[in-house]
């Protein structure tokens, strides 16, 4: 059986890297894309890598018959996904890649994104899509909420953890250096070549990043109390990936013991040998995640690296897994490519 498939914004970054999956995924078919600016165009203009592949031409929502379509991605931004997923048919079976429906308090969701939820009863409906914790959620969601690329690269270090209670709570550093393609495909002055290139910068300094309201919300919960973290994140000149160095107090042989007990079923998640830290040349155009662990000089403390693909694992490829399961296909289907080296 062939599951036809929509994607909203489909002219994004995400938006085209969901494509690009899906057109070689055995079950589904790429049947509507939509565009806002870009509708009448053909993904071959908006995106010529893509211009061997019959697609259907890019229209505006409100042209896209729903009725034969199995599920729906919503690739949109913040408050614009809220606003068009309220209008959708109640029966469609809804992946929303913005940060809309992550936050389960609607008041941590004005403190962050800085607006009052239009739509807090989908709100309440939705299943956080970290697919290697809510899985079992996922299959049976109407609505599930993609993570943030950054916010899934920490947890992936760190939860384990956490609900091993291996690590101090009160002391965890994120260090988090991102790719550019997480800022969107908008256009912005910091993102031209001559701003970005040989160059680095930390961003959202001082805990004012949004992705934290992601941690403080699933740490918490797994914690029982809460938890706090340090993040900072840097952009860096490079076009897709993510490395977090994560700092903690604990054991490196019990932490590293924890996650590789935590991962040894996961297909996409690999532990590498204590002492190895990934690159996310490892990782890139591809939907593992990469996570390593080092003693720190200091007695007591370790270090903890995860590295995803911030289009792919971090979002896109975090997507199609959460579709498998929702269609009750085999979660890893369309997803195995090998990550792209050099």
């Amino acid at each position: 059986m062939t599951h036809q498939i929509a994607i909203l914004g489909a002219s994004g970054y995400t938006g085209a890297e969901l494509v690009r999956l899906i057109a070689t995924h055995p079950s589904l078919q790429n049947a509507a894309l939509s565009a806002d600016r870009k509708a009448g165009l053909e993904m071959a203009e908006v995106f010529p890598h893509l211009r061997h592949l019959d697609l259907p031409t890019l229209v505006k929502i409100d042209e896209i018959d729903f009725a034969g379509i199995d599920l729906c991605f919503c690739a949109l931004p913040h408050k614009t996904s809220q606003e068009v997923i309220s209008k959708l048919p109640r029966d469609l079976r809804i992946i929303d890649l913005s940060a809309d429906f992550r936050l389960r308090d609607p008041a941590a969701y004005k403190t962050w994104y800085g607006n009052d939820h239009s739509a807090v009863e989908l709100q309440k409906e939705a299943v956080y899509g970290l697919t290697e914790f809510y899985r079992d959620d996922i299959r049976t969601a109407r609505l599930v909420a993609g993570t943030g690329c950054n916010a899934a690269t920490g947890q992936y270090a760190l939860r384990p953890l956490i609900e091993a209670g291996v690590i101090d709570l009160d002391q965890i550093i994120i260090d988090l250096k991102a790719g550019v393609s997480g800022a969107g495909r908008s256009l912005k002055e910091n993102l031209l070549h001559a701003e970005l290139s040989e160059g680095s910068n930390a961003y959202a300094i001082g805990g004012t990043h949004r992705h934290l309201g992601e941690f403080d919300q699933e740490f918490s919960k797994i914690a029982g109390r809460d938890v706090h973290v340090q993040f900072t994140p840097h952009l860096v000149p490079m076009n897709r990936g993510i490395l977090a160095t994560v700092y903690v107090r604990g054991d490196a042989s019990e932490i590293h013991a924890t996650l590789a007990e935590a991962y040894s079923g996961e297909p996409f998640v690999v532990v590498l040998p204590m002492g190895q830290a990934p690159s996310t040349h490892e990782t890139r155009g591809s939907n593992f995640v990469h996570i390593g662990v080092a003693q720190d000089r200091i007695a007591g403390r370790a270090i903890i690296f995860a590295s995803l693909d911030n289009l792919t694992k971090g979002s896109s490829g975090q997507a199609l897994q959460n579709a498998n399961l929702m269609l009750n296909l085999e979660e890893s289907e369309g997803l195995m490519l090998a990550p792209l080296f050099p």
